[in-house]
């Protein structure tokens, strides 16, 4: 009994070293494009606003209108890691959609990564925190009034 006793212990408190380490996050820089042209994204985001990632150019700005950011998280249970990061940056990017819809601006420009409040800016790549559990993507930007001559 005393060594039944000892084993559980023993792996109680291994389970217990081991379950930080599952949760630890991996942070990877994934494309865009990729993103983009899964999960049905082009159609779900539509055409009435625009995007723009990193410093990319932009048609005239008539009309700064405000700055916000997403913060969104998804089930990474069974999904690889591009799977889970690529739903949750649509989930990301549907909310920027909402969000300019709301607030009248017609673009989004200046998107960024900004997990933990560390901005990475880039035209190509966005940032995803995946581990065993869950995936999630901040995106930071300018909601606003472009020229769309």
């Amino acid at each position: 009994m005393k060594k039944l006793l000892s084993t559980l212990i023993a792996l109680t408190t291994l389970a217990g070293f081991a379950l930080p380490v599952a949760a630890a996050d991996n942070v990877v820089m994934l494309p865009i494009a990729t993103a983009m042209a899964t999960n049905n994204a082009q159609y779900r985001l539509g055409d009435k606003v625009k995007y723009y990632f990193g410093s990319q150019a932009t048609p005239p700005v008539l009309k700064k209108i405000l700055n916000d950011q997403t913060n969104k998280k998804t089930n990474a249970l069974n999904k690889s890691t591009e799977q889970a990061c690529n739903w949750v940056f649509l989930s990301a990017m549907l909310q920027l959609k909402k969000r300019a819809e709301s607030s009248g601006a017609n673009a989004v420009v200046n998107i960024v990564s900004n997990y933990d409040n560390v901005e990475k800016s880039s035209e190509t790549e966005f940032e995803c925190h995946v581990n065993a559990l869950m995936a999630g993507v901040v995106l930071k930007a300018d909601f606003v009034k472009i020229d769309n001559k």
